[in-house]
C-alpha cells in the first residue's frame, strides 16, 4: 500500500476544487456540466467512444479489479501503449482510490523489474509483446478474452479515493542513474488539471491530439487529465507519424497539440503538410529541448497556430507556460510564468541564498501541483528541502515580471581549465546556424583540461557542418573563445531517452569519448 511520505500545502486558488475528492470526481462533474456523456471522448484509431461509452467501461473495469481483490491504495501496473484502455486503466484505477502505475510501453525488462519492485503491485496488465507481458499471473490487454471478460461484469459505482491518496507514480529516465517512481496525489492532478485548462484557455470545444506515450507526465496530463477537466476530446496515436497526424488534425478538427519540437518540424516538413490540413489548430504548446525563438515563430506562422513555451518535469509537471493575452514575443523569447499558484525560487545551489533578478541559478518550487516524493524514501532528502522546496536541478533566470527562462542542467555544465560552461548556451548558438536542425554539446575527458566540448548537430538536409565552420559561427557570434566546441559530431538523429524524447546526454558523452 502506497502513501505519501511527505505532502505539500492544500490549499488552492479555485474554491470550486473543494468538493472535489478524486479525479473521477472531477471528471464526473466535469462531464455532467458539458452534456459530455453525449459526445466523443475519446478516439483511438477506429474505435471512437462517447463520454458515457467511456465511463461505463471504467466502471465495469472497477468492478472487475474490485473482484480481483484491488483495494484503497494498493497499485496496479499497466504496460500498455496509447489505447483506449489505458485511459479506462487509470480511471478504474482511481475510481477505487488503487494507485495506477504506467510503464512506458517500450521499457525492457530491467526497467519494469525495476517498477514492480517498487510498487509492489496487486495486479499486472500488459499489451502482448511488450516486457511485462512475459511475466506470469498478467492480463494482456486487446484480443485477450480475459480483459475482454473484465469489462463484461457487473460496474462499480464506487468513489474511494481521498485527496491526498497517491493516485499515480510514474517513472522517470533519466540520463544517469535508474527510474525514480515519482507520487502524485489526486489533489495534486486535479489542481494542475484545471489551472492549466484556465490557463491555456481550454473547454469542451476543443479537440486535443495527444502523441505522447501515456505513461509520460505529458501523455497522462494532456490525454488523460486536462481532457477529463476541460470536457474536450482526446485524441490517441499509439505511434507518432507526421503523416497520420496530419490526417487526424484535419479529420478530427484537432485544436490543442504538445509535444517537442521535433513532431511539429516533421509535421511542417511532411510531404502532405498544406496550411488547410492544419486549420483547426490554435494553440500549441512545447517543452524540452529545441523551443527555440526561431522555432516557435516558424511554427506560429505556417500552423497558423499560437505557440508557446512551457517548463516542467515528472515531478512538478507544467509550472511555467505564457497566459491567454500574453504577449507573442514573450511566449517565444521565455519558458513561460507561473501556471496557478506554484512559487519560483532561483537560488545558489551551492549557499542556498536567492539570486538577484535576471541571475542564473538553481530552480527551487513549492506549490500544490508538485510530486510528494519518490518511491524510495532515500531520494526525497537530496531533492526536497526540510520546508517543502523541490530543487529541480534546473539552472534558469527569472525577471521582475515573472518570466523564466531555462538555461540548462546543473550536471550539464561542462568544465574546462576550471572554466563553467554551459551547454544550453553553447547549444543555442549552434541551433541558431543556418543550417542546423539541433544540437548537444556534451564535456568529453581530457587529461590537461579536465573536460573539452563535443558539438553533436543534426545539419539540415542537404548541408553540411564541421569543426571548421562551427569555430567560424562562433566567432562571428561573439562567444568567449575557450566556450568554442572541439570536437564535431554530425548524426542524422540525436539519440533520446525512450520516455521523454529528451537527448540522452550519457549516450552521447560514451560517443564523443569514443570518437
Amino acid at each position: 500500500m502506497l502513501r505519501a511520505t511527505w505532502d505539500h500545502p492544500s490549499g488552492h486558488p479555485y474554491p470550486e476544487l473543494d468538493g472535489l475528492s478524486s479525479i473521477e470526481s472531477l471528471f464526473e462533474a466535469v462531464s455532467e456540466r458539458t452534456g459530455g456523456g453525449d459526445r466523443v471522448a475519446v478516439v483511438d484509431g477506429a474505435c471512437r467512444l462517447t463520454g458515457d461509452e467511456l465511463t461505463q467501461r471504467v466502471r465495469r473495469l472497477a468492478g472487475a479489479l474490485s473482484r480481483l481483490g484491488v483495494r484503497r491504495g494498493d497499485a496496479v501496473c499497466f504496460q500498455v501503449p496509447s489505447w483506449w484502455e489505458t485511459a479506462a486503466l487509470y480511471r478504474a484505477c482511481w475510481r477505487l482510490g488503487a494507485v495506477a502505475v504506467p510503464i512506458h510501453h517500450l521499457s525492457g525488462e530491467t526497467d519494469v523489474a525495476t517498477a514492480i519492485e517498487a510498487v509492489a503491485p496487486v495486479f499486472t496488465f500488459a499489451a502482448a509483446g511488450s516486457a511485462a507481458a512475459e511475466r506470469d499471473g498478467v492480463i494482456e490487454v486487446r484480443g485477450s478474452g480475459a480483459f475482454e471478460d473484465l469489462l463484461d461484469g457487473p460496474p462499480s459505482d464506487e468513489l474511494a479515493a481521498a485527496p491526498s491518496d497517491i493516485a499515480v507514480v510514474l517513472f522517470t529516465s533519466g540520463s544517469t542513474g535508474g527510474p525514480k517512481g515519482v507520487m502524485h496525489t489526486h489533489r495534486a492532478l486535479v489542481y494542475k488539471a484545471c489551472s492549466l485548462a484556465r490557463i491555456h484557455g481550454v473547454d469542451h470545444h476543443d479537440v486535443v491530439l495527444m502523441p505522447a506515450p501515456m505513461a509520460h507526465i505529458s501523455g497522462l496530463s494532456n490525454a488523460v487529465m486536462l481532457p477529463g477537466a476541460a470536457g474536450m476530446r482526446s485524441v490517441l496515436m499509439a505511434k507518432w507519424s507526421p503523416d497520420a497526424a496530419l490526417d487526424l488534425i484535419a479529420s478530427e478538427g484537432v485544436t490543442f497539440m504538445t509535444g517537442p519540437p521535433t513532431f511539429f518540424q516533421m509535421i511542417m516538413t511532411a510531404p502532405e503538410f498544406s496550411p488547410e490540413r492544419v486549420a483547426s489548430l490554435r494553440l500549441i504548446s512545447c517543452g524540452g529541448a529545441g523551443v527555440t525563438p526561431a522555432f516557435v515563430h516558424e511554427a506560429s506562422a505556417r500552423l497558423g497556430a499560437a505557440v508557446k513555451r512551457t517548463y516542467g518535469s515528472t515531478e512538478a509537471p507544467a509550472v511555467t507556460t505564457s497566459h491567454v493575452g500574453d504577449p507573442p514575443e514573450r511566449a517565444a523569447d521565455a519558458d513561460g510564468r507561473a501556471a496557478g499558484a506554484v512559487a519560483i525560487r532561483i537560488v545558489d545551489p551551492a549557499t542556498g541564498r536567492d539570486m538577484a533578478a535576471g541571475a542564473p541559478g538553481e530552480v527551487w518550487l513549492r506549490g500544490p501541483e508538485l510530486f510528494v516524493g519518490y518511491t524510495d524514501p532515500a531520494r526525497n532528502d537530496a531533492a526536497i528541502t526540510p520546508d517543502d522546496w523541490f530543487r529541480t536541478g534546473d539552472l534558469a533566470t527569472l525577471d521582475d515580471e515573472g518570466w523564466l527562462r531555462v538555461v540548462g542542467r546543473i550536471k550539464d555544465i561542462i568544465i574546462r581549465g576550471g572554466e563553467n560552461i554551459s551547454a544550453a548556451e553553447l547549444e543555442a548558438v549552434l541551433e541558431a546556424h543556418p543550417h542546423i536542425s539541433q544540437a548537444v554539446a556534451v564535456g568529453f575527458p581530457d587529461e590537461r583540461l579536465g573536460e573539452r566540448v563535443c558539438a553533436f548537430v543534426v545539419p539540415l538536409e542537404g548541408e553540411s557542418f564541421d569543426l571548421t565552420a562551427c569555430r567560424s559561427w562562433f566567432e562571428q557570434s561573439g562567444v568567449t573563445k575557450f566556450k568554442w566546441p572541439e570536437r564535431v559530431v554530425c548524426v542524422e538523429v540525436m539519440p533520446v531517452l525512450a520516455s521523454s524524447g529528451k537527448p540522452d546526454r550519457a549516450t552521447l558523452r560514451r560517443m564523443a569519448h569514443e570518437t
